[in-house]
């Protein structure tokens, strides 16, 4: 598990590092100079190795997850704790690259305040549907590690942890079905991994069968589990690369990451080419390196490669983080 965790970190962080410097190009654009190694400086002016908002607040959530009960927090998993995490990162540029957050969406932004001011983290996020940006989605990863999530069997309790994190900044349904989505294919992925039976399209139709199951069992709002059709209903793999959006919008960076992981057969294949889509590069290539980084691991064909790891910001850190989460949660 300990290495599991790592290979995820690592995968998200670089992920997310590769796509900074492009952040917000066209697809056209990039097109014309893709990104097929670490580069530094461009859209946000950051050094070679950063990672942004999305990475910061995955790292909050990790550290929350990694921190032991104390008189304030009776057990591992308290999510006003969680939430207390993005408040000091917002204001204290906790978990930060270099000491200031130079990226964050306005939904994340309006929930933190709210949280600043007193409001429950189970109220905090936003419930309207314009409000289903990917910054649930991009820091979620983080809680398959839990322990509490990856042995428990209850579908309907692992859903609620889920919402319950998700809902800190995206409290509406879309949001919180996409990271439910993502976190069950992880986990999905995460026992294979345990068995050594790692096999991504057996662990892709696994996921569309548990997941249109349960929503059928919960009665879920038809309408909107079928805006998700595109993955629970026909195999996102043979959507063509022009009817992949890669904007900020929650379905899209879902959909994208899934189809760069699905499509491709290596960390470096499936990261690069979800870069490359450009517009919201940073998130998705972050989503996408997270399950990519989990799943390929550190192998030296088809892994994250070494020199990527190697210069990514508070290496070291990251590497404590890791270690402590496993310690606490094995």
């Amino acid at each position: 598990m300990e290495q599991q965790i790592k290979n995820a970190f690592f995968g998200f962080a670089v992920g997310d590092a590769l796509g900074v410097p492009v952040e917000f190009q066209s697809r056209r654009k990039i097109a014309e100079n893709p990104v097929t190694d670490m580069r530094e400086f461009g859209t946000h002016n950051q050094p070679k190795g950063t990672w942004s908002d999305d990475s910061s607040m995955a790292f909050c959530l990790a550290e929350s997850l990694a921190t032991p009960p104390n008189t304030e927090k009776t057990e591992v998993y308290d999510i006003g704790d969680i939430a207390n995490n993005f408040v000091r990162w917002y204001y204290d540029k906790f978990w930060t690259p270099h000491g200031r957050v130079f990226d964050i969406g306005i939904a994340t932004v309006g929930a933190i305040q709210r949280l600043k001011k007193g409001e429950s983290p189970l109220l905090s996020g936003g419930i309207g549907e314009r409000s289903n940006g990917n910054g649930s989605l991009m820091r979620i990863l983080p809680l398959v590690f839990y322990k509490g999530y990856f042995f428990e069997e209850n579908i309907e309790k692992r859903f609620k942890l889920v919402s319950e994190v998700s809902s800190i900044t995206h409290m509406h349904f879309r949001s919180v079905f996409s990271c439910f989505i993502y976190t069950e294919f992880a986990n999905i992925l995460r026992h294979q991994i345990e068995d050594n039976k790692q096999d991504k399209v057996v662990a892709y139709q696994e996921l569309q069968k548990r997941i249109n199951d349960f929503a059928l069992e919960f009665e879920f709002n038809t309408e909107e589990v079928a805006l998700f059709d595109r993955i629970l209903k026909h195999d996102i793999t043979t959507f063509d690369e022009d009817s992949i959006s890669s904007s900020g919008y929650v379905l899209h960076t879902l959909e994208a990451s899934l189809w760069c992981f699905m499509k491709y057969d290596s960390y470096s294949e499936s990261v690069l080419k979800a870069v490359n889509l450009g517009k919201d590069t940073d998130t998705t290539g972050c989503v996408t390196g997270g399950i990519a980084g989990l799943y390929y691991g550190a192998n030296a064909e088809t892994g994250i490669p070494q020199e990527w790891i190697d210069v990514i910001v508070k290496k070291e850190e990251i590497e404590d983080l890791c270690n402590r989460l496993y310690t606490l949660n094995q």
